[in-house]
Order: C-alpha cells, then structure tokens, then sequence
C-alpha cells in the first residue's frame, strides 16, 4: 500500500487552532495530540495518508478532540496559550506541500478587542431602550382610495 499525505486545510481561532483533512470515506482514522505535534493516519481504499507535523506552539493533548465525517476528518487543537494568535501551523517556517490556509473559515479575532464588543453591547442596549416599531409614528399614511399602483392601471392598447 502506497503510502502518502493527505491534504489539509487549517484556520486560526482565540482558544483553539482548527486543522481539517480533506479525506473522504476515511477507514482506519488514528488521530494523536501530543503537546507539540499532531500525528494524522488513515486508509481510503487503496492508498495510506499519513501526516505528522511540529505545531506553532504547544495544545493541550487532553482537550483536543477530532471528528470524522464521510468527506473528512476535523481536529480541534486546544491551545496552551489561549488568546495569542497562531501566524502558521507548523513550527518550521518551511512551507508544508499539503497544507493551505482555510481562507472560508479565517477569521482575524485578534483585532476584536473587549473594548469593542463592550460599545456593541452599550449599542444594542441602546436600540433595545428606544422601543419597537410600535412606538414609530405613522410617517406615511395612505388613503385607501388612492392605495392602488400606478402598474394597476389598464394600459393602452398599441395602434
């Protein structure tokens, strides 16, 4: 059996570090968190993907999780040093053939600071003290004589 590395994709979140192996109808998944590494295996008909990498920084074994699916297989990497924003997933600045950023679910959290979500919570509870719709005057009242549209009309027919 032919043995080869599986693609991956991976994105960077506050408490954790998501890595997803785009492997479909998977047989066989071992999957093993150590504090610096992260050890991928699995077989899918014919061929073995095997995938090992030395991790940015240190996760909690303990706490991280995976889960198959029948298109892939999803880690979560609990980080040690929550908050602090992973610029890549390996530890190697070298640039991994099979792995890519996953662009659909990047989110830059580290520019949301407290600060933020405090003023967007002084917003909302502003918009909540103002009352609904109910309190709004009528801005536009219509007669009900006059309540048919214009494109209700018979339109002249052509000569």
């Amino acid at each position: 059996m032919e043995m080869q590395p599986a693609r991956a994709m991976w994105y960077d979140r506050r408490d954790e570090v998501f890595v997803e192996f785009c492997v479909e109808d998977s047989k066989d998944v071992q999957v093993k968190f150590e504090s610096s590494k992260l050890n991928f295996s699995c077989s899918i008909d014919n061929a073995k993907h095997q995938n090992e990498i030395d991790l940015f920084q240190a996760i909690d074994p303990s706490a991280s999780k995976h889960k198959r699916t029948d298109r892939s297989v999803k880690c979560c990497l609990r980080k040690v040093e929550v908050g602090k924003p992973w610029v890549r997933l390996s530890k190697d600045k070298m640039k991994i053939n099979w792995l890519g950023v996953d662009f659909n679910n990047w989110k830059n959290w580290e520019d949301d600071s407290d600060e933020e979500f405090s003023n967007y919570d002084r917003f909302s509870e502003m918009m909540n003290s103002m009352g609904g719709e109910d309190d709004m005057p009528d801005m536009d009242p219509v007669d009900e004589e006059d309540s048919a549209d214009s494109d209700d009309e018979k339109i002249p027919d052509l000569e």
